[in-house]
């Protein structure tokens, strides 16, 4: 008998594919999530930039009746979300409240030293002014936010937010003088 199972099953290789297979699997499928979970997060981070940097196209070209603002903050809502079938923009994943819209005046002067300020609103920003003899440029910018709940809740330290989300942002400008 000893003789048999020494002889039989010791040399006996059949199986043990099956066995190293089921070593590696879980660990296989856990590297596949991960993948498919930060593709998604990537593809929703890329959503957002597109959607400030078409907002700040779609000011260049006009604004309409409407503020600047106001427009920036429809065209980056409507570029994230998407429009439904009777063309208006749907209203999820991101609203209008997750758009920041930010003026800013740069002032060099003679030295070179620069000096900023900021408004959120086109009335404040046009009040605002540099001294005499200063070079002035004056910026437009587009900040959009969301978050992003994975698919598995596996969070590094660096990276805890306590919600349970990932924060993404993403931001475009352009200097308007």
């Amino acid at each position: 008998m000893r003789q048999l199972i020494r002889s039989g099953l010791w040399a006996d290789r059949r199986g043990a594919a099956v066995i190293e297979m089921a070593l590696v699997a879980p660990v296989f499928a856990l590297v596949v999530i991960g993948i498919v979970d930060i593709s998604n997060a990537y593809t929703q981070k890329l959503a957002l930039e597109q959607g400030a940097q078409r907002a700040i196209e779609k000011v260049m070209q006009t604004t309409g009746t409407t503020t600047v603002e106001s427009t920036i903050k429809t065209e980056a809502v409507c570029q994230v979300n998407g429009l439904n079938t009777d063309g208006t923009c749907k209203t999820t994943p991101i609203s209008a409240s997750n758009v920041t819209v930010t003026y800013r005046l740069e002032c060099q002067d003679t030295a070179g030293t620069i000096t900023s300020q900021t408004a959120t609103d086109a009335a404040t920003f046009d009040a605002l002014e540099c001294a005499p003899a200063t070079k002035e440029a004056r910026y437009l910018e587009v900040a959009v936010t969301d978050k992003y709940t994975p698919l598995f809740p596996v969070h590094f330290a660096a990276f805890t937010t306590g919600d349970g989300t990932y924060h993404l942002s993403a931001r475009a400008g352009m200097r308007t003088q």
